[in-house]
């Protein structure tokens, strides 16, 4: 059975991959105008949070490179302060932070968890 860490981190990545996609060729100013765009980032950085928080502790501990609390904490603001989004985090929070992640990815996080396991 596959380790639920690995398939948080997965849907971590993914959701930070595909909301990197949605700006590509995009200007901090689209996201004010497209409120598609606006959902649809906000919505992956609530999918990374909400993922993040069910990587167990070991996971964590195991990376303390990644912020998990600020991670969590952020997808937290989102799902509960709805109405006072600041647009200008969420722009940088994907063009500066998610647009590296999948650089990371596999060898990194996953498979560096998968050879502790196995050995």
């Amino acid at each position: 059975m596959p380790n639920p860490d690995i398939i948080r981190v997965r849907h971590m990545l993914d959701a930070a991959q595909e909301a990197s996609s949605f700006v590509s060729d995009q200007s901090r100013a689209d996201l004010d105008a497209n409120r598609m765009l606006t959902l649809s980032l906000v919505k992956s950085i609530e999918i990374v949070g909400e993922a993040a928080s069910k990587v167990s502790a070991a996971f964590r501990e195991a990376h303390p490179e990644i912020p998990w609390t600020v991670i969590v904490t952020m997808r937290n603001r989102l799902i509960h302060a709805y109405f006072d989004v600041d647009l200008d985090r969420v722009w940088d929070t994907i063009t500066a932070v998610a647009a590296p992640c999948p650089q990371v990815e596999n060898d990194t996080i996953a498979g560096g968890w998968e050879k502790k396991e196995a050995g």
